[in-house]
């Protein structure tokens, strides 16, 4: 087996588990938009939040502590306690839940009927304004995270591959740990969507308002609850990301790696999503380890952006998404 095979199989298994990752992030954006027709513009800036969230509670950081000690004149940045990751996870989720009845409660429970294009706006809104006050409330400093996720070489892969192919496969242990994870989640939501009464409630609201709230589906809890979702995939997005490279502002740009893969499965479908993950990480890995080297390079940046834009000309639906037919 030549040597640039071997390579494009160890390219292709980081592209796999990148594109789980992508799927991820991509299913917070269908989920809101199956459920209320919002394209959520805060996704990646939730993440970055929900990680900023998790770090501080974790470390015990006193919230605002930098506009209290400015106000009153104080030195208080810590309460003198570390929590243990499980707990912090567990009340960074509590968190997000109690985000996502507040953005239903005091914004998009006020904007019900108006145009998709003033509920976009909203969500432009919902991330700059999460992203100021999570630098008010955790400060703005990059910020380690470390809640046990084991990272490094996988000696094994690598002594496996290596007695194989005479060459051993890097594969970093972070990298499957979170596509394990990731692939339960994606699993889970899933099943929840199609098997669940609370799912099948998501869909019905998703189809038509008037005719979900005909039949008793109370609106106000399918949307929480789909925020609360999304608020989830966010903190479990931004424990992956921000464990690889640290809470900071760039994590909340994962959220533009996902629209390509939401242009190519489609807004409206959650295998679409799972789908359009892996095409858009075994791609973008494949492309750069065949074309990079004769273009400079660097083309991760912007392989799926022309993909996505080619689907855009020619398949505007995506692959699994609903092809809308008006009649004038």
């Amino acid at each position: 087996m030549s040597e640039q095979l071997v390579y494009a199989m160890e390219v292709f298994l980081n592209g796999l588990m990148a594109g789980v990752l992508y799927a991820l992030v991509a299913l917070g954006f269908v989920l809101i938009y199956k459920a209320s027709g919002i394209f959520n513009y805060a996704q990646g800036v939730m993440a970055l939040f929900a990680a900023a969230t998790l770090v501080g509670i974790m470390k015990g950081q006193v919230p605002f502590s930098h506009l209290i000690n400015a106000v009153f004149d104080t030195d208080i940045h810590h309460f003198g306690w570390h929590l243990p990751a499980l707990a912090g996870i567990l009340l960074a989720a509590a968190f997000m839940v109690l985000l996502a009845w507040m953005v239903q409660k005091f914004v998009f429970r006020h904007l019900v009927g108006q145009e998709p294009i003033i509920l976009f706006m909203a969500t432009i809104g919902l991330a700059y304004f999460l992203e100021g006050f999570s630098d008010l409330m955790w400060g703005s400093e990059i910020k380690k995270l470390d809640v046990g996720l084991p990272q490094g070489m996988n000696t094994w892969i690598d002594e496996a591959t290596f007695k194989i192919f005479d060459y051993g496969f890097f594969i970093d242990n972070l990298d499957i740990v979170a596509t394990i994870i990731a692939a339960i989640l994606v699993f889970a939501l899933v099943l929840f969507s199609q098997y669940t009464k609370e799912g099948r409630a998501m869909r019905a609201v998703a189809d038509d308002h008037q005719a979900a709230l005909s039949v008793g589906i109370n609106l106000n809890f399918v949307w929480v609850m789909v925020w609360s979702l999304a608020g989830f995939v966010a903190l479990v997005a931004g424990i992956m990301w921000g464990t690889k490279s640290g809470v900071q502002f760039s994590l909340s740009l994962i959220a533009l790696k996902a629209l390509p893969v939401l242009m190519l499965g489609g807004f409206t479908s959650i295998p679409g999503a799972i789908v359009g993950g892996l095409i858009i990480g075994v791609g973008e890995k494949l492309f750069e380890f065949a074309i990079g080297p004769m273009v400079g390079g660097a083309t991760e940046n912007w392989f799926a952006y022309v993909l996505a834009l080619i689907f855009l000309v020619f398949r505007p639906q995506g692959l699994f998404g609903e092809k809308i037919i008006e009649r004038v």
